[in-house]
């Protein structure tokens, strides 16, 4: 992150904290299992989610326990469902580095996926609080919802914005709400902020999986896993979508025999990417992303000022603004 220690200033404590906690809630005695936690804790990432946990709840007040439990718990079922994901999509690297099921087999990376989400429902239930538990249990149906949603647009070749904006919701704008809402419930804000919270944190994740999808069209961008990607498993996102509403009837016809049949060589991948830029489809998803940035920076504008709350602003600026 360019910010980072802007980002991390207000919870720079709490944030250690949680670090710790987060791999000490991974151990095991068995071998492998351990194995493949390191690896797991090796390849962890910038932690935005517990970030946006830790600050929220400073926003709102301050960080208890409840936040930094909740900031471990809600880390892991996100490691979890990246872990199942690596399986179904057959992916072989993460950020750079392999993937769990790379390294081991897919066997193995499904049971640590398994083993990860049932710590993060024992950290859960540890907070004691049914309005939490019952947001984290909602959570893991909608995650689930949204891939299954997104594998089936693809295998029908299902071609449509608002079909596309409600994958991104279950994937990943209820993650970052939930994320936004336990931080706020935590720290024992009133309804009203919990709310505020909840709608910046859905706003943040439209836009934090439209930048996401952007990268897959440019090859010069160091995100760790091969261009088109999304293209190769059916999965036709924003600048694609908005190409093929707007482009040559000639060449949308042409291109959508080539997904219809799903004819996903390097050669028409490399085709739908070009057409996609050629066609506005970048301009498009930044400035649709922007809209949700901007909503989010609103809502954001709502809360008390505070450090906390200049920590949030620079995130989403971050998640907008970020290379990787």
């Amino acid at each position: 992150m360019n910010d980072r220690k802007k980002i991390e200033q207000p919870v720079a404590e709490e944030f250690k904290r949680f670090n710790d906690e987060f791999a000490d809630s991974l151990r095991s005695e068995t071998h492998r299992l351990q194995s493949a936690i390191d690896q797991l804790l090796h390849a962890s990432g910038k932690h935005v989610r517990p970030l946006l946990v830790l600050l929220t709840a400073k926003a709102c007040g301050k960080v208890t326990d409840h936040t930094i439990n909740s900031a471990v718990f809600l880390e892991l079922l996100h490691t979890a469902t990246l872990i199942h994901d690596d399986v179904i999509d057959e992916t072989k690297q993460r950020r750079g580095v392999p993937s769990l099921n790379a390294i081991f087999d897919n066997r193995i990376s499904v049971l640590v996926g398994d083993y990860v989400l049932s710590t993060a429902l024992i950290r859960s239930i540890q907070t004691g609080n049914l309005q939490i538990i019952n947001i984290v249990s909602n959570l893991g149906r909608d995650l689930s919802e949204g891939e299954i949603k997104q594998l089936e647009t693809a295998e029908e070749s299902i071609l449509d914005e608002a079909c596309y904006m409600q994958v991104i919701k279950k994937k990943t704008a209820t993650l970052l709400s939930s994320c936004t809402e336990i931080g706020a419930i935590s720290a024992d804000a009133p309804q009203e902020l919990v709310l505020k919270c909840r709608k910046f944190g859905e706003y943040l994740g439209y836009c934090f999986q439209i930048k996401d999808d952007i990268f897959d069209y440019f090859k010069e961008m160091n995100i760790g896993k091969p261009t088109g990607n999304d293209i190769r498993e059916g999965k036709v996102t924003l600048p694609l979508l908005h190409a093929l509403e707007s482009g040559r009837r000639e060449e949308v016809e042409s291109y959508l025999k080539v997904i219809n049949e799903k004819d996903f060589s390097s050669r028409n991948i490399d085709a739908l990417i070009e057409f996609a830029k050629a066609n506005g489809g970048i301009e498009y998803a930044e400035m649709r992303m922007k809209e949700y940035h901007d909503k989010a920076v609103e809502v954001l504008m709502q809360l008390p000022e505070s450090d906390a709350r200049e920590g949030l602003l620079a995130l989403a600026d971050y998640i907008m603004e970020r290379q990787k």
